[in-house]
């Protein structure tokens, strides 16, 4: 019964989501040049050099916005906190990076932070995860079984899942304390045909998902080690409050358009959706993640303005923290994007207290930093 009752949320939402995108392309095709002025009762978030969003939405109901705090400028001047800086090579403070010549270079290919705020980098070159302290010291190393390891996350009692898309074709599970290899869960099957689409691993509770081309999640087993053999999907990331289910897509990268979509976890309702027009053109998403208290986290790559006359704009990453209630911006910020050409798979994650945590690659090693948008 149990099961009957979660399959008609997840398809309600799935509707409710479908319905929500077909409302923002037909919304959008029928409005004119992409920069045009907001919704009636909402200012744009403007940015230095005008580069900032404008937003209209689509709202399944109300819900009081959160008010006491105001959109913020692109603010490229607030300080970055360093948190480690990791070299290259094989020792215990170092990460691994091989340049082949044949074949795609590669990096540190994803990163998660526990509840407890220890870092764990996905060393797939070296063959293992490296485990960092709040304060940015190395405090150990984990062994992989798997043979491409591309993702990794974390779950609240601290159990490692990593994921292996493209040989093993696993999502590994593995114990917070000895490092061993409590199970693995396949990931091809219902609902994903081709591992080689799964755009990421998350875990929810004791549940552990992967996600289809950045739409649905399909619930692959439990941290215990135990498939799923009837395989749910859910319409989106969970949010860490346990609150909703969010997903964002670009509409049209040259224009700066972009849409969030929020269903409401509990009623399988939608929330809102809400295009943000960008003044800048958009290669893809960095980041959609929540913390703790439900702030949404939204990252863009793009052709940021610089404001000064030459270059007249950057490769850059621009953050937005939003309200989860109605997609109102609350505030913003303006990040380095790494453009080295080592191959990598997620280069940035939200804290459990808010606040980001991403990993900046140079010659010399990578950069693990922190920055805010709140």
């Amino acid at each position: 019964m149990e099961s009957r009752k979660r399959a008609g949320v997840v398809i309600l939402g799935l509707v409710v989501l479908a319905l929500g995108i077909a409302f923002v392309t037909a919304w959008s095709s029928g409005k004119g040049h992409p920069d045009s002025a907001t919704s009636p009762d909402e200012p744009a978030a403007s940015a230095a050099q005008g580069g900032g969003a404008s937003a209209t939405a689509s709202s399944g109901g109300k819900g009081g916005g959160r008010t006491s705090g105001a959109s913020r400028s692109g603010d490229s001047s607030r300080p970055r906190e360093v948190l480690a800086e990791l070299g290259w090579g094989t020792g215990d403070s170092q990460l691994g990076r091989e340049r082949p010549q044949e074949g795609n270079p590669e990096a540190p290919m994803s990163l998660a932070v526990s509840p407890l705020g220890d870092v764990v980098v996905l060393d797939q070159v070296n063959g293992r995860l490296v485990k960092l302290s709040p304060d940015g010291k190395v405090t150990g190393t984990t062994p992989l079984t798997q043979q491409t390891p591309q993702d990794v996350a974390v779950a609240k009692d601290g159990t490692v899942v990593v994921l292996d898309r493209l040989r093993d074709k696993t999502v590994a599970i593995i114990d917070p304390y000895t490092g061993a290899l409590k199970g693995d869960l396949p990931v091809q099957g219902e609902g994903i045909p081709n591992p080689g689409g799964i755009t990421g691993t998350f875990v929810d509770g004791d549940s552990v998902y992967v996600e289809r081309e950045h739409g649905a999640l399909i619930r692959i087993g439990d941290l215990s080690g135990k498939v799923d053999t009837t395989r749910p999907e859910i319409p989106g990331r969970p949010t860490r409050d346990g609150r909703a289910y969010i997903l964002a897509r670009i509409i049209d990268g040259p224009s700066g358009r972009l849409f969030l979509n929020v269903v409401d976890r509990q009623s399988g309702q939608h929330r809102y959706t809400r295009e943000y027009r960008l003044q800048f053109p958009l290669m893809f998403i960095t980041l959609l993640d929540s913390d703790r208290a439900g702030i949404i986290y939204l990252a863009v790559a793009g052709e940021l303005p610089t404001g000064k006359a030459s270059p007249a704009t950057e490769h850059a990453v621009r953050l937005f923290c939003v309200d989860p209630l109605d997609g109102k911006v609350i505030g913003q910020a303006d990040l380095p994007l790494n453009t080295l050409p080592e191959e990598t798979f997620r280069d940035f994650t939200v804290l459990d207290e808010g606040g980001i945590l991403y990993q900046y690659r140079t010659e010399s090693g990578v950069s693990l930093r922190r920055a805010d948008c709140r």
